[in-house]
């Protein structure tokens, strides 16, 4: 069996659930805290490694030398990914984030950036990683590695370098976006998109990629147009759009599939935290497994809808198996 490499942001979420959200000065209490592995590369490759179906998979990335390194390399070896490739520096700390989270709403981020800030394409052995097999390198998030986000001299991103490298040693490259709000977004994501065959992104990151005001997220209308809009900045195969209401998928050649989301009551989800990562996984499994597009689709629903019953990123993703049986269709 191939095998999947997830690389990009490594970091460690400290999920803290408030009884509200404070004004300023204002104090608030936590009534939990919990701290566990996080960012795409991380919540990816983990949420792969729940299925539980044998697949290779293997952690590419940059961490310190420190508690939080620890607790993600101890997490991958439990889970049987190879994390041979999540390399240590004494440059910076370990990524990490406080995440203030109010049950069946939303969540805010505090990030400190640490060594994801670092990585850059020579920290991606493609060449290694081909040898053993792999098929699909997943990058994620585009927009939060300063290095892979700079724009070279060629007018190319460091990340578009490293996923032409993986495309020409014979890998699937796919890429997600996250929602953050800096002046080079949409310039980053158009360096990069003539080497990304899959590009993963919500309405919010939809929006910001194309310059579009806003977009909400039940508008169907709005998000195919800004995934055309993708399509001819480059992106090869797909663009795979995905809200808390419903998820596209928009091929370069063929007609738009659209999937409606799993409902789910707000008593019923516990945070938000991992969701978006949990439907890539679903995906990108669906991708690694040649599964058609509405299957896949229908897998990362399912992926996201068991991520939104859990506190933590990747704790609720349970076996391939089990989650199809919960979640039937």
């Amino acid at each position: 069996m191939p095998g999947i490499a997830c690389a990009g942001v490594w970091l460690v979420d400290i999920v803290l659930t408030l009884d509200r959200w404070p004004a300023k000065s204002d104090l608030v209490h936590i009534s939990s805290e919990l701290a566990g592995p996080g960012g795409g590369a991380a919540n990816v490759v983990l949420d792969l490694a729940a299925f539980d179906i044998g697949l290779p998979l293997h952690a590419v990335g940059l961490t310190g030398a420190d508690a939080h390194a620890a607790l993600l390399h101890d997490t991958c070896r439990a889970a049987g990914i190879d994390s041979r490739h999540l390399q240590m520096t004494p440059d910076a700390a370990t990524a990490h984030t406080y995440v203030m989270n109010l049950s069946g709403d939303s969540r805010t981020f505090l990030y400190h950036p640490g060594a994801n800030d670092l990585l850059a394409p020579e920290h991606v052995p493609v060449d290694a990683l081909a040898q053993r097999g792999c098929r699909i390198l997943y990058l994620g998030y585009l927009n939060l590695l300063a290095r892979m986000d700079a724009i070279l001299p060629d007018g190319r991103s460091g990340a578009a370098h490293l996923l032409a490298a993986a495309r020409a040693a014979g890998m699937m490259t796919c890429v997600d976006l996250v929602s953050s709000d800096g002046p080079a977004f949409r310039a980053t994501v158009e360096a990069t998109a003539t080497e990304i065959d899959y590009l993963f992104l919500n309405e919010i990151e939809a929006a910001r990629a194309t310059g579009v005001p806003r977009i909400e997220p039940q508008d169907r209308g709005a998000l195919i147009a800004a995934g055309r809009r993708l399509l001819a900045c480059g992106v090869r195969r797909a663009v795979i759009l995905h809200s808390a209401t419903c998820a596209i998928w928009l091929p370069r050649d063929g007609v738009p599939i659209h999937l409606p989301a799993e409902s789910l009551a707000a008593h019923d989800i516990a945070s938000p935290v991992g969701a978006g990562d949990a439907f890539c996984a679903g995906v990108i499994l669906g991708l690694h497994e040649g599964w058609t597009p509405a299957r896949a689709l229908a897998l990362g629903h399912r992926a996201a809808a068991a991520a939104l019953r859990s506190p933590t990123a990747t704790g609720g993703i349970p076996p391939l198996g089990t989650l199809l049986l919960q979640h039937p269709g």
